[in-house]
């Protein structure tokens, strides 16, 4: 028998071709099993019954039980209509409005029949009104499939202009209900149901759209929370377990010479204990026999890299080369410059090879990798060309992961016969329940201290009103012998736009930091490659005083005697990305600076945003808000919020179901890998369809 939920939503009786149509584009409704999981926004509860005479003058939505005694139309303004009843009950008089398709509405009115109005009521003119109100008929209101508590569906601006308002969508689902009469699949175990009290599916879809009471619907709500994350939980654990158990790794046994002599010798300084605690986390995963794969997470300038060299010097140890990747030449450089400092007294070959690597020196390095006289190799994609063959890669670090896809990783492991260990390291803090949602499949280390020495940055948020005192405070700090970053937003919509801020500002910096006193560089997406990388460089080589750019020098430049960034329109930029472009400066042992220029006009988000910035440094409790604001699916930005279409959890918010779900689904494979007990019979092949597609809950059903 063919599921019921696989057919096509202009077949459901009320929908036809043309809703179909707009519901597809709109809201991605394909199938009646789409209809079902589009969960309600909110509840309004329709549970109580108001005279005329109790209403006030507050924005809540009431239902009014009486008749319409007279209709008239009235004209106002030019070529205007409004229409207006007279609606009574028996403790008064009231009247309701409308002003679009008063034609339509005037035909469908029926005097002297008992109807059930819907509506916010406003007081006007010492009488109460009701514009636009929800209208049915009594006997059709009391027939109706429709509970007492309302549910308020997801919409779009679309979809109300073509007349399908939610009215429209509840009587769809309601036809829906009836068409479909409780054919829900269980999708969890029993004994999962019995120990968390959980109702069955029946009973949490229909409550879930047609309440019963405030009860049944936190019942509804909980139980398909907890299955929304449950699956994407089990999904995320097989995928690790299977990789533990299938991909075994290179066991470096021996912490030798090279380790020990840096740790010992060479340390520039002590480290700090979540230094300490990630180094021995990574020992024990590269000690095992299988494949480390490990997410490290620490804030700009936390000291990631040291990590990573000293893993890279306990792969030496064992006998096996690593390489370093990153997401740009700018990066690859520094990542170079920087471990070659920090290995310069140790025995051991680094070298860099990126797009503009020249070809003999390109032919030594590919000579040395085969050879095995080459440790350490740093890069960027360059590294993933077919023609880079290592003698044994046994680690590979990448950096800034979300700039990378899965392809490009799984490149990287094709290097050797047994893959090598992998570690992944972003200065993008994610909140702990987003990281266990979105990295379930590897395993987490976080650095959340910073090194002794440095003083954190000191943020102000300032209007444009007060451009001159910034502008002083930049020339006072040129004169002590720092470099400035000036950042521009770029939003790709509206690049022309964009691009005018930038040289605008160009212009007008240009005008107030005049040659030869100072000199600025400029960097954005219209200019080459090369070109970027030249005025980068000047910066760098402290030939310039300002760099004036937008978003590009947000991963990647270390110029430690940069002391001040400002942002232009920072209201424009999100909490995270303000964040790291923040983690630019600082870098010194100079007391640094950061600067959020913004207009008067600022919405609450904005407000929100900002005054985070000023009051904290530390890059998780940022990332805990801005989950807040903005929700999971935008932080990682659009390759990672695939998995995470949540459609009724919400990771903020649910995040004690979250760890439910996850505890219940570690102990489920924990007990019944490969899930072939009969009481997961149904769960498996549910499991089996969902791992193939992006969105489970089109399986749930």
């Amino acid at each position: 028998m063919t599921n019921p939920l696989h057919t096509a939503i202009e077949y459901l009786k009320g929908v036809g071709p043309s809703r179909g149509e707009l519901l597809r584009k709109e809201l991605n409704i394909h199938k009646y099993g789409d209809l079902m999981n589009l969960f309600p926004n909110r509840y309004i509860d329709r549970t109580r019954y108001y005279k005329i005479n109790e209403l006030q003058d507050t924005t809540a939505e009431v239902q009014i039980i009486g008749k319409i005694i007279n209709i008239k139309t009235v004209e106002f303004g030019k070529n205007q209509k409004r229409l207006i009843a007279s609606f009574i009950d028996e403790t008064g008089q009231m009247e309701l409005t409308w002003f679009q398709g008063v034609k339509w509405i005037r035909e469908s009115l029926k005097l002297n029949e008992v109807y059930v109005i819907f509506g916010k009521v406003a007081d006007y003119k010492s009488q109460y009104s009701m514009a636009h109100p929800e209208m049915e008929l009594l006997e059709e209101h009391k027939a109706s499939l429709r509970s007492a508590m309302q549910p308020v569906y997801p919409s779009t601006e679309k979809l109300t202009q073509r007349g399908i308002t939610n009215r429209v969508v509840n009587k769809a689902m309601q036809q829906l209900f009836l068409e479909i009469n409780g054919q829900f699949i269980e999708t969890l175990p029993i004994y999962i149901l019995e120990q968390l009290k959980l109702i069955s599916k029946n009973d949490a879809m229909f409550n879930i759209h047609f309440p019963k009471s405030q009860e049944l619907l936190a019942k509804a709500q909980f139980r398909l929370k907890f299955e929304e994350l449950f699956f994407i939980q089990l999904q995320l654990i097989t995928k690790n377990l299977i990789r533990k158990h299938k991909i075994k790794g290179h066991p470096f046994d021996k912490v030798g010479d090279n380790f020990t002599n840096f740790y010992n010798n060479h340390l520039p300084f002590e480290l700090t204990n979540a230094q300490k605690r990630v180094l021995k986390e990574i020992r024990n995963d590269m000690g095992s026999n299988a494949q480390m794969n490990r997410l490290l997470q620490g804030d700009v300038g936390s000291g990631k890299t040291i990590v990573a060299l000293m893993s890279m010097l306990l792969a030496k140890d064992n006998g096996f080369q690593s390489c370093l990747m990153a997401p740009t030449e700018i990066l690859a450089n520094q990542h170079f410059i920087g471990l070659s400092e920090l290995a310069k007294n140790l025995n051991i070959t680094i070298k860099i090879l990126t797009g503009s690597t020249k070809t003999s020196e390109r032919k030594i390095i590919h000579e040395a990798l085969e050879n095995g006289t080459l440790d350490i190799l740093i890069g960027t994609h360059a590294l993933l060309e077919d023609k880079v063959k290592f003698q044994n890669l046994g680690l590979a670090v990448i950096d800034e992961q979300h700039r990378f896809g899965v392809e490009q990783r799984s490149k990287l492991w094709k290097k050797n016969e047994i893959p090598p260990h992998i570690l992944v390291m972003t200065a993008t803090p994610i909140p702990r329940t987003l990281a266990m949602s979105l990295y379930g499949d590897l395993d987490i280390s976080v650095i959340d201290e910073l090194p002794p020495g440095r003083k954190p940055i000191q943020t102000v948020h300032r209007y444009d009103s007060n451009r001159l005192k910034v502008w002083k405070f930049l020339k006072d700090e040129i004169a002590k012998g720092r470099q400035i970053y000036i950042v521009y937003p770029l939003i790709q919509e509206s690049e022309k736009m964009d691009y005018k801020d930038l040289m605008d500002g160009y212009e007008s910096i240009s005008r107030d930091f005049p040659l030869p006193q100072y000199s600025i560089s400029i960097v954005h997406g219209k200019m080459k490659p090369a070109e970027k990388e030249a005025e980068m460089q000047r910066f760098v080589a402290g030939k310039t005083n300002i760099m004036v750019a937008t978003t590009v020098i947000e991963v990647g430049v270390n110029v430690a005697n940069a002391s001040v960034m400002v942002i232009e329109s920072a209201e424009r930029f999100g909490l995270s990305q303000l964040h790291q472009l923040r983690g630019r400066v600082g870098r010194g042992a100079e007391q640094s600076y950061c600067i959020l220029m913004t207009g008067f006009k600022l919405s609450v988000d904005s407000k929100t945003r900002l005054e985070t910035m000023c009051k904290t440094n530390d890059g998780f409790e940022i990332a805990e808000v801005d989950l807040k604001i903005r929700g999971p699916g935008d932080i990682l930005g659009t390759q990672q919020s695939g998995i995470l279409n949540l459609q009724i959890a919400d990771l903020v918010r649910d995040r004690d179901i979250l760890i439910l779900a996850r505890e219940y689904a570690m102990k489920l494979l924990k007990d019944d890998a490969a899930m072939i007990k009969p009481e997961h019979k149904k769960m498996r092949e549910l499991f089996i369809e969902m791992s193939a597609k992006k969105n489970i809950w089109n399986y749930i059903s």
